[in-house]
């Protein structure tokens, strides 16, 4: 006698080879390559005046925080994001029963695989170089780069290693419609603890070692603009 799970497992294979096989089954490989194509054309319209040259300052030499945020924010500006929205809003509804959810999250594992290294963003001279964090930088930063560099504070003192980034909720003025999120970091002291700066604009006041961190991944579009709007 076939147990229920079994009956139940068949019944749901039948239905779906009958009823809608898109549910039940990966994006189809046409459609990914459509949305990585759409992604690398994000890629190649936001990366057309990298790299950027970008100067040191103070004790720890750390890239100046301005010009690393226009550079980055500029670069995201050149994207077509409306258009680009347009056209995989299109794509998605083209085949029948593909959920947002895994459409979506095929845009997000191709912008995670087409991310810059930081040797391709910016053009630094200064061998003893600190990359400055940002909450731009960080903004743009994949989840998984610069884990365990050591982070210095701009007098050049080390005040533990890169443990990740994490997002805060702001409110700008009087209204809570003006409410932002703002890109931060935490860091594990010599402790052994888990620390974030205290001060949540970070301009220039951390940075790790570029020559550490220049051929680490550090600059991903930002998934937000590039899903289809509902």
């Amino acid at each position: 006698m076939i147990s229920f799970p079994k009956r139940l497992a068949c019944t749901l294979a039948a239905l779906c080879s009958l009823v809608a096989p898109a549910l039940c089954q990966d994006l189809p490989k046409e459609m990914k390559d459509k949305i990585d194509a759409a992604v690398v054309e994000a890629y190649r319209a936001a990366a057309a005046e990298f790299p950027c040259k970008i100067k040191t300052r103070g004790k720890a030499r750390m890239l100046r925080w301005e010009d690393v945020d226009r550079c980055l924010n500029n670069a995201a500006a050149k994207v077509e994001w409306g258009e680009l929205s347009k056209q995989l809003q299109g794509l998605r509804v083209s085949v029948y029963g593909i959920s947002e959810s895994s459409f979506t999250a095929e845009i997000d594992a191709s912008l995670s695989a087409h991310a810059l290294t930081f040797d391709k963003v910016f053009s630094v001279k200064d061998p003893k170089a600190s990359l400055t964090l940002t909450n731009s930088l960080l903004k743009f930063l994949p989840a998984d780069s610069l884990q365990n560099l050591p982070v210095f504070d701009k007098m050049g003192t080390q005040v533990g290693t890169f443990s990740g980034i994490y997002f805060s909720e702001r409110i700008g003025g009087l209204a809570t419609a003006n409410s932002y999120r703002l890109a931060l970091f935490q860091y594990t002291d010599r402790n052994g603890n888990m620390q974030s700066p205290t001060d949540k604009l970070l301009l220039d006041s951390f940075g790790v070692p570029w020559k550490d961190a220049m051929s680490q991944r550090g600059y991903r579009l930002t998934p937000e603009k590039f899903f289809p709007k509902r």
